[in-house]
């Protein structure tokens, strides 16, 4: 009984959070909420010293995925959730998308506290892709392989070199590059945001098919693009 009511207030303060983060900014279309997050996410992971190692990375990936607020809560359970989106790389080295998704989990350990936490996923190959595009939900480290990003000198990820798994994963909290167990985390996706920034009911594969054009994406398209630029 005393681990019921320990989940249950884990599941609330989560709640609790999102309620207070969304009223805060309820002028603001959700899906520009998310935009603009990602951007300034993107932002501050581009003034790490591991940002290189990070960007050769995304460089030779199929796409990406930014969460810029993971909350994690947890005392003896855990649990997780944040919403976030999808972008995909062209063969010349463009985007596609965006297309809207959360991600959510539960653990079970010695933990106790709040933090929120920054994440970006690198989605290195085809079975990667395929997770995100096939508009179901998966589960990272079951359904699809993940492993911690390279960094420093540790990059490993060219054309010709050996992918170790479909998706790599970055994480900042505190304003610094910080390891982060994702493992067991479920994707899903947002389908209410994606009718609202396309203006109709719209598949995740559609969505990610067409150009990242719009205004309202280019701040972050040029945000990851100066990233790239730091790629080795």
């Amino acid at each position: 009984m005393k681990k019921i009511f320990a989940l249950l207030g884990v599941i609330i303060a989560l709640t609790f959070t999102v309620i207070l983060e969304d009223a805060a900014n309820a002028a603001e279309p959700l899906y520009m909420k998310r935009i603009n997050l990602a951007t300034q996410l993107v932002n501050e992971m581009s003034q790490q010293s591991d940002a290189a190692a990070m960007a050769s990375a995304i460089k030779d990936a199929k796409g990406i995925a930014l969460f810029p607020h993971v909350t994690k809560a947890g005392f003896i359970f855990g649990a997780e959730d944040g919403q976030g989106l999808v972008l995909l790389r062209t063969p010349n080295g463009g985007w596609t998308g965006p297309s809207f998704v959360g991600i959510s989990g539960a653990s079970f350990g010695f933990q106790a506290g709040i933090e929120s936490i920054g994440l970006l996923l690198v989605i290195n190959n085809q079975k990667g892709l395929t997770a995100f595009t096939g508009g179901n939900s998966f589960k990272l480290g079951a359904d699809v392989a993940i492993a911690a990003g390279p960094i420093g000198r540790s990059v490993g990820v060219g054309t010709n070199a050996p992918m170790k798994a479909s998706i790599y994963s970055y994480s900042m909290t505190k304003g610094v590059f910080a390891g982060v167990s994702v493992g067991g985390s479920i994707i899903n996706q947002n389908r209410d945001l994606n009718r609202a920034y396309w203006g109709t009911a719209i598949s995740a594969q559609k969505a990610l098919s067409k150009p990242a054009k719009n205004a309202k994406i280019l701040p972050l398209i040029q945000a990851l693009n100066s990233l790239l630029t730091q790629a080795k």
